[in-house]
């Protein structure tokens, strides 16, 4: 395995709303809420309260509720979960990990669709609990050389940017095993709300860092990583 893949943090997040319904809502986040809604209406039976599932996708109403990190270590790979009800605990510890890898080996953040979803996702709900944005992932004030970002969906652009290919997609092309055998991105909420089980969500996140970094070694003309070579922390 190239060692220039020592140098990459792997990682994805989960969301959900920031209130299990729209009516938890306080009085002024509901009225917010109504105002986002109206553009997201696609029919006349689309109301504010039927639209809030929805909420999840957007950094202001939404929360974190686990993000999942993987590393390459020659033909290994290390795969390690932040996750809990504490947004603030969470990102505490996971600010605290990656300013502590920073000092080593890692100096790219790899995500698929991580410039537009993941990378500005932790960096808001960072600042809104008051938390400093790690070096690595705060990009104000950088020249585009300087930002150590890679996003999987770009790369599959090639300049191409009306396009966008789900990771689950990509998998199936790349014969790559799918991380949506359990549950998909749509089921998230419901499971961490009506089900309560966290550690559910936390495993279906790994599976995607782990079809990421697949599909990565694909995009680079590598061997996948065998099952018996990913190690969980």
């Amino acid at each position: 395995m190239e060692k220039y893949f020592n140098h990459i943090l792997f990682l994805d997040i989960e969301t959900v709303p920031s209130a299990q319904s729209y009516n938890a809502l306080n009085e002024r986040m509901k009225k917010l809420w109504d105002k986002k809604a109206e553009g997201l209406k696609r029919s006349e039976t689309d109301t504010p309260e039927s639209l809030y599932e929805k909420a999840g996708i957007f950094a202001e109403f939404g929360k974190i509720i686990c993000i999942s990190t993987g590393t390459i270590n020659y033909d290994k790979a290390n795969i390690r979960s932040f996750f809990g009800h504490d947004e603030k605990e969470l990102l505490t510890e996971f600010s605290n990990y990656l300013n502590s890898l920073t000092f080593g080996d890692v100096r790219l953040l790899c995500a698929h669709n991580g410039k537009e979803f993941d990378f500005p996702w932790i960096c808001r709900r960072m600042m809104i609990n008051g938390i400093k944005i790690p070096e690595i992932l705060n990009i104000q004030g950088k020249k585009p050389w300087e930002i150590g970002h890679i996003d999987t969906m770009e790369l599959w652009k090639f300049g191409d940017y009306k396009n966008f290919t789900s990771l689950d997609l990509l998998t199936e092309l790349f014969n790559i095993p799918t991380p949506k055998d359990d549950i998909c991105g749509a089921d998230v909420a419901r499971i961490y709300y009506e089900e309560n089980d966290l550690l559910r969500i936390m495993q279906y996140c790994q599976k995607d860092v782990i079809a990421l970094i697949q599909l990565f070694c694909r995009f680079n003309y590598m061997p996948l990583i065998s099952d018996v070579n990913i190690v969980y922390q």
